[in-house]
């Protein structure tokens, strides 16, 4: 003998499946929020800046390592053209002046070199410097777009967490209405197929969006109006109503 429910306990189901589907709309709403697939294309952004920003600063320290060898190399000489100076004051030898003149000369030209090297490298480090400025502010503004989205996010989902739990309250006082065995099955007919209950209007079961056939609708109609069945369609629980068109 099959499963009985009034008719009116039946109805309860096309209510509770409702909720369901309210439910399940959204779940697939949180699990797909346009500020998660926002969030995930900045931290994309966000990480091809942050490599950016460390090739910049490493290119820049390198630079500015380089202009300190130079500078350093600048004060080497530079010392030894004053020590060559003092030297050249001391001493009476026409051969060590020579040699300290011809010296001087060298070094002159050396600091002359290193002093072009010099502001060659300092203008690359001025324009690395503006370079890693300007990666900071882009990562900056990125991570400010992050917080944005996040809070934005947050925002969203805390609203439908909320309207969830309204929604399952409710689903629960209809829950409670529904006899245990017949709940049973919808539960069980909802884990397998997807959908607990159809509503058969006009003739269409609208779980499956299908019209049901002459032998289907007659073994319907010749159902007792506290039979509880199942949609040929979708094997969810057929609710009959004023509208089954029987």
């Amino acid at each position: 003998m099959g499963l009985k429910a009034a008719p009116e306990d039946q109805a309860l189901l096309l209510e509770l499946q409702e909720f369901d589907t309210r439910l399940q709309q959204l779940d697939h709403k949180l699990r797909n929020l346009p500020e998660t697939a926002q969030l995930a294309e900045l931290a994309k952004e966000s990480e091809t800046l942050r490599r950016d920003l460390v090739e910049r600063t490493g290119a820049l320290e390198d630079a500015q390592a380089e202009l300190g060898r130079v500078e350093a190399d600048v004060k080497v000489v530079e010392a030894r053209m004053e020590r060559d100076r003092d030297r050249l004051q001391g001493t009476s030898s026409v051969k060590d002046v020579q040699a300290l003149e011809q010296e001087l000369a060298a070094l002159a030209r050396r600091r002359d070199e290193l002093e072009e090297i010099e502001l060659v490298v300092m203008e690359k480090v001025e324009e690395l410097e503006g370079g890693v400025t300007a990666a900071r502010e882009a990562l900056a503004a990125v991570d400010a777009r992050i917080a944005e989205t996040t809070a934005a996010r947050d925002a969203s989902a805390a609203s439908l967490e909320q309207e969830k739990a309204h929604v399952s309250k409710d689903r629960e006082t209809i829950a409670a209405r529904v006899p245990d065995e017949l709940l049973a099955l919808y539960e069980k007919q909802r884990a397998r197929y997807g959908v607990g209950a159809s509503h058969l209007r006009a003739g269409v079961s609208t779980a499956s969006g299908v019209m049901l056939n002459a032998t289907d609708l007659g073994v319907v109609r010749a159902a007792a109006p506290d039979d509880v069945l199942l949609c040929p369609e979708s094997s969810a629980i057929l609710v009959r109503t004023a509208e089954s068109g029987l």
